[in-house]
């Protein structure tokens, strides 16, 4: 089997996000799926057991089932695929999938494009089917671990074969509040504020959003809300955890220097913290405009290394200016932004991959480049 596969597609629209529903052969489908049990046990089977382990029996008698004359799944198998491995087009109505690099330079192999959502015992059951057999699937795009948890309990709640008290449960998770969930809905919130620095540059489920400019989207959600934990929470899933199951949880004082907006989130602040973000960037995109709004090869400012770089200073910044949480004035102002960073002596043809190469290495010379100009690291 080659080192890509290419499969009919269509892009299908729902309240959720976007995901594609495509027909894919048995044998690729089994070449290219996992079911991670690792973080299945450490994550979501460690809070409501989404996807328990295999019942051998069962895949048993799935492929018994595979193997005569009339088997048939009409039933799509749910995939999550990180954005890295995937390319759509749009015209042709094929998918590639591929191995990819994901934003934090690990490399993703063939065997584990596809993450199994819903349907492991049906593709265990497939391996040893050696006819043509297509195979209906769902596939989701850099969904994280709520947008999957509440996936699969869309698909199952209904269905007998999951206990339904383990469904709901599944879906209280998906629903309830929590450091991920903020993250999100603050993304979301930023993306469409029409006068702000994020309007329409974050993709929300890793995929082109119909009806935008062409390279508009530069940012992938995930890489927004990965970058935006780190202020409110340690541990987001325990945080997480807790409120789906009514308890509380605290900003601990010892804990500002490493999270210092979680005493915001804790108090159902969100909105300043959203506040604080468009600040920020509003004086990014202020004091380098060229580089924020250029869309070019290359140009890194309003792309994953960029964001991330500048949310790391970030991190130190407000740490300097609120040594200590300051619940009656949390934010800075656009206009103390902008002053700090007229000590950046960048210009905007500096943000580019020729000076600050891609991946993590060029994201952290960036990161500690600003840092050093403002004085915020030795």
């Amino acid at each position: 089997m080659s080192s890509s596969i290419s499969i009919p597609a269509i892009r299908v629209v729902q309240p959720i996000g976007e995901f594609f529903s495509a027909v894919i052969s048995a044998q690729e489908l089994v070449a290219i799926s996992y079911a991670d049990m690792r973080r299945i046990e450490s994550d979501l089977d460690r809070y409501v057991g989404i996807q328990r382990k295999l019942d051998d029996g069962r895949v048993a008698e799935i492929s018994n089932f595979v193997a005569s004359s009339d088997a048939t799944f009409p039933t799509s198998i749910v995939l999550a695929v990180p954005g890295a491995c995937i390319e759509f087009d749009e015209k042709k109505g094929r998918l590639k999938l591929a191995p990819g690099v994901d934003e934090y330079g690990v490399s993703i192999p063939f065997a584990e494009i596809a993450k199994i959502l819903d349907g492991q015992h049906r593709v265990e059951g497939l391996k040893s089917f050696s006819g043509v057999f297509d195979v209906p699937v769902s596939i989701f795009v850099d969904a994280d671990i709520a947008d999957q948890a509440y996936v699969f309990a869309t698909v199952n709640l209904a269905q007998t074969k999951v206990n339904k008290s383990l469904v709901y449960d599944l879906l209280d998770y998906a629903k309830a509040r929590s450091p991920q969930k903020s993250a999100h809905e603050i993304a979301v919130a930023l993306d469409g504020f029409e006068n702000g620095p994020f309007f329409q540059m974050i993709k929300r489920l890793g995929t082109a959003t119909p009806g935008r400019p062409p390279g508009r989207e530069t940012l992938a959600q995930a890489t927004f809300v990965g970058s935006l934990l780190p202020f409110i929470s340690r541990k987001p899933e325990d945080d997480r955890y807790a409120l789906a199951k009514g308890k509380k949880v605290k900003a601990e004082p010892q804990d500002y220097q490493k999270t210092p907006l979680r005493f915001l989130w804790v108090a159902e602040r969100d909105a300043d913290i959203a506040k604080l973000l468009v600040n920020y960037f509003s004086a990014v995109q202020e004091r380098w405009s060229d580089a924020w709004e250029s869309r070019e090869p290359g140009h890194i400012l309003p792309r994953t290394n960029g964001f991330r770089a500048l949310m790391r200073l970030l991190h130190l910044i407000y740490l300097r200016e609120k040594p200590v949480a300051d619940p009656e004035r949390p934010g800075i102002s656009k206009k103390r932004f902008l002053a700090l960073f007229e000590d950046i002596d960048l210009n905007d043809d500096d943000f580019h991959k020729d000076e600050f190469v891609p991946g993590t290495g060029g994201e952290t010379a960036l990161f500690k480049y600003m840092a050093r100009a403002l004085k915020l690291l030795d």
